[in-house]
């Protein structure tokens, strides 16, 4: 399978962008980091903000969209919006209490995804939900999270963030195996019971487990990391989570991979033949000269 690349949410990194956008990309950029997940704008117009990506070679993984801006007359608007950015997808982060308050909402509100989904299509765009930690709380005897992801169709991505769903209590593996295909942008996010502010790689994650199945069988096309602590230095610690995760991937380049062949010994030299020994001159005659050269 392809590598997969490695992007930042910029809610990450939001105070720093609202002090100087520009700035923030340059430094993004520099970490290594080959694309960028939206949560807003900071009054720049798509066009801006695509010179300035285009300008840093950083792609766009996404963005995070209101429920709001995907219906009525504000859908075709975030359509020319974001094909402007370059982007293809639409992901939904957050869903008002109504719409999720009972197993009967939930499966309205998968619905609605689905109609979304099929309007999208032709522009050649996806929406998805970004979990929190409510989604793996029980209701009616099953997860917020299967009574969804149950009920939408595969066009609808799966945006597991992993750190929130452990604060949920629920290990995100088992979910990545459960859904294969769907998973297609990952919210990388560390979770640490000892260290709430421990970078990507320090905490409980199965990381290993993680990145076998968004490599092999969950469809992921992108890993967006997201470090969303307060009062830390948020341009430090996203380097630190970059740094770690891509000690991570290393073994991600082998998976899928055949086994070189063992190399062949190489045959061993012949020995050269032993010369023999000159004849010794008879008696009375002198050995013949070797010519000089000239």
């Amino acid at each position: 399978m392809a590598r997969i690349p490695v992007a930042l949410q910029l809610y990450s990194v939001r105070k720093d962008c609202e002090q100087d956008l520009p700035a923030v990309l340059r430094a993004v950029a520099r970490m290594g980091y080959e694309g960028v997940e939206f949560a807003g704008y900071y009054n720049r117009s798509a066009q801006e903000l695509r010179k300035m990506l285009d300008d840093l070679g950083l792609k766009v993984a996404g963005t995070h969209i209101g429920l709001d801006k995907l219906q009525g007359d504000e859908l075709k608007r975030t359509v020319e919006f974001n094909k402007i950015l370059g982007n293809a997808y639409l992901i939904v982060p957050w869903i008002p209490e109504e719409r999720r308050n009972s197993k009967a909402a939930w499966l309205a509100t998968a619905q609605m995804f689905n109609e979304i989904a099929a309007k999208l299509a032709p522009e050649g765009m996806y929406t998805g939900y970004h979990n929190h930690d409510i989604e793996f709380k029980p209701l009616d005897g099953e997860t917020p999270w299967d009574i969804f992801f149950g009920a939408t169709k595969p066009e609808v991505v799966m945006q597991l963030d992993t750190g929130n769903a452990m604060h949920g209590g629920a290990d995100p593996v088992p979910y990545l195996e459960r859904y294969p295909g769907r998973a297609v942008t990952v919210h990388i996010k560390e979770f640490c019971r000892a260290n709430p502010a421990a970078l990507v790689g320090e905490g409980d994650i199965r990381w290993k487990d993680v990145v076998r199945l968004c490599s092999t069988t969950a469809g992921t096309k992108w890993y967006i990391i997201e470090h969303e602590v307060p009062n830390v230095p948020a341009l430090k610690c996203v380097e630190g989570c970059l740094a770690n995760f891509r000690r991570m991937l290393e073994p991600e380049k082998a998976v899928g991979a055949r086994p070189a062949a063992p190399k062949k010994a190489a045959p061993k030299a012949k020995a050269a033949p032993r010369r023999k020994p000159a004849k010794k001159a008879a008696k009375g005659k002198k050995p013949a000269r070797k010519a000089k050269r000239r």
